[in-house]
């Protein structure tokens, strides 16, 4: 097959960075020397760092959790009371300002269905989800949505067993809900009641013991994990390190099965030792397959909440950078926050933790968090929601040409999620942009409204979604949506995407206005020409033009054919005949067609 003509970006980017860990080993003396000649101060897995320590009582760590904290436990009255006077309020509260944790002490609850609404995290306080047990179920459900569950986002369960009263549990997600560190003692149903259109969710560290049913799940990422069984497919379901998953069989059925997940650390958790609270911070794994406490207390080390800054409502970044330069993690709890600087976090092996969907709005187009060329930084369990005025970017992750080597302990995002209008009109060039090397993009939702308030093909401008120029990057649950011109777009070498999920933007008025000079619009997952090594696995793009439905996608994909180049099971569709593609990737692929939503599928590339 003969190289493409070169499909031209548009983007601002960081020069080509080649062979760069070499270049990075001549500064290593010098840091080294730098760092013996300050004050320091102790880091989670043992990492020195320099630390101005004249500030460090200026923000104290620790305290309570705030009021949007729900901490139960066995004996705590009208548990069911609570949890449904919460669901009552957030069923529905799809754009609201309202965040919650209910949080569940070690022991055994009888009778609890904990339905789950929006910006609603339920979780366990056991540092293994067997400490806590529910003989009951915890639900997601379409009911307020007349039995459509594409809209059920922001919302999560994580580290607790279930015995289910019918013997299955309903989580019937789309995108941002994910279900981490759970045992469900019987089967897990992933469909709305009445089996109504669901699109697509994500599992990890989880021991499912009957059978997974998607049923009308459009697709699906399960990652070292335990399941009894699955189900079905119906367009793209995923597995790595998964124990009981499907053979892989691709394209029918739609199965794509990695024996293990090459890289993976699962994300810190709040726990009860005692009566004192801990992050717990897992290890990196390699080559997993399987839970992570299935023999037991998983590796990893904790982190006392006195070493937190708690961060509640009406916190500003100042203070926030504050904590974190005298040497404090960060733990956001339920609520909003709004931000007129960046959050920087340039120390080694800092955690930003948030809880119940915290969420940090930059107000007057600065990015909202820039990461340091730093290891081990784990930013997880937080929605960033662009401002009405113009962010360049959103989230950063290294600067631009940063060159360290982190593949010994990788900076880490997971459940980061990133909204782009729908709660009202906000714009930013692009929103996550990754410069450091051997970063994991676990579990991520990048999302140009599509619906709500604020939102239209220039209200809500947002070019780019993800853009990578680090090497060695590895995407685990990559779900990234409706953007102006490129969806995803991959500078650095070796990146690996296990996963991809995209909708190109519905709104585009005409196809003028997707146009990319002689390409009939941006791909959804761009791999640049200078890119020698790529690989991507079970990675789809769907198109939906419902404004103009005569549009044409030239590709969902657009990768250099180079033996160091390859992707497995590709997949795109047209829904309901509203756009159509002419090819899945580059020039190869059979196109779409009609009305019917039938998928075009390609097995492997090149």
């Amino acid at each position: 097959m003969h190289a493409p003509p070169t499909e031209p970006s548009t983007a601002p980017r960081s020069a080509p960075r080649r062979h760069r860990r070499s270049r990075a080993l001549g500064f290593a003396a010098l840091a080294v020397s730098l760092l013996m000649a300050v004050p320091t101060a102790q880091t989670a897995f043992g990492e020195e760092v320099q630390g101005d320590r004249k500030a460090q009582a200026a923000v104290p760590g620790g305290g309570d959790l705030g009021p949007n904290v729900h901490v139960f436990d066995p004996s705590t009255p009208d548990i069911q009371g609570k949890v449904d006077e919460i669901f009552k309020k957030q069923e529905s509260a799809q754009f609201g300002l309202d965040r919650y944790a209910l949080m569940f002490k070690p022991g055994t609850y009888d009778n609890i269905n904990a339905q789950i609404g929006f910006y609603t995290s339920i979780a366990g306080l056991g540092l293994n989800p067997n400490d806590t047990t529910f003989n009951g179920d915890v639900t997601v459900d379409a009911g307020w949505f007349d039995g459509n569950a594409t809209q059920n986002f922001w919302r999560s369960a994580e580290n607790l067993t279930l015995n289910p009263v019918s013997g299955t549990n309903r989580w019937a997600v789309s995108q941002a809900a994910p279900f981490r560190r759970m045992h469900v003692k019987g089967g897990l149903n992933l469909a709305p009641d009445g089996y109504g259109w669901a699109s697509g969710g994500y599992i990890a560290d989880s021991k499912i013991d009957g059978e997974v049913g998607p049923y009308s799940q459009q697709q699906w990422y399960t990652r070292d994990s335990s399941v009894g069984g699955w189900g079905n497919g119906v367009w793209n379901m995923t597995f790595s390190g998964v124990e009981g998953a499907p053979a892989n069989s691709f394209p029918e059925p739609p199965y794509t099965t990695l024996d293990t997940t090459p890289i993976s650390r699962e994300k810190p958790f709040l726990y009860l030792d005692g009566d004192d609270y801990k992050v717990f911070v897992p290890e990196k794994r390699e080559n997993a397959r399987g839970t992570s406490w299935a023999n037991g207390t998983p590796a990893g080390e904790s982190i006392p909440l006195d070493q937190f800054y708690v961060v509640k409502e009406g916190a500003d970044a100042a203070t926030i950078n504050a904590a974190v330069e005298q040497g404090l993690h960060l733990l956001f709890t339920p609520g909003v926050y709004h931000i007129d600087e960046t959050i920087t976090i340039d120390r080694p092996d800092t955690v930003a933790l948030g809880i119940g969907l915290a969420t940090i709005i930059p107000d007057n187009g600065v990015t909202a968090i820039k990461v340091g060329d730093v290891s081990g930084v784990k930013l997880a369990g937080l929605l960033v929601d662009a401002g009405p005025v113009n962010s360049e970017t959103l989230i950063e992750v290294g600067p631009e040409n940063a060159s360290a080597d982190h593949a010994a302990n990788p900076t880490s995002l997971q459940d980061v999620f990133v909204r782009i209008g729908g709660a009202g009109p906000g714009k930013a060039t692009t929103s996550i942009v990754v410069n450091s090397d051997d970063v994991i993009i676990d579990h991520t939702w990048v999302w140009r409204a599509d619906h709500g308030e604020g939102w239209g093909w220039e209200t809500n401008r947002a070019d780019y979604g993800v853009r990578v120029n680090g090497d060695d990057v590895l995407a685990t649950g990559l779900f990234v949506e409706h953007f102006n011109k490129y969806d995803v777009e991959w500078y650095g070498e070796r990146g690996r995407t296990i996963f991809f999920q995209n909708e190109k933007a519905y709104d585009a008025p005409n196809q003028e206005a997707i146009q990319n000079g002689d390409t009939k619009g941006y791909a959804a997952y761009r791999v640049d020409d200078s890119v020698e090594e790529h690989e991507g696995w079970g990675m789809g793009s769907y198109c939906y033009y419902n404004v103009d439905p005569t549009i044409v996608q030239g590709h969902g994909f657009k990768a250099p054919v180079k033996p160091g180049v390859k992707f497995h099971s590709l997949i795109v569709v047209s829904l309901g005949g509203n756009g159509q593609y002419e090819h899945v990737i580059n020039e190869t692929g059979s196109p779409t067609s009609g009305t019917e939503t039938v998928p075009s599928q390609v097995v492997n590339f090149p």
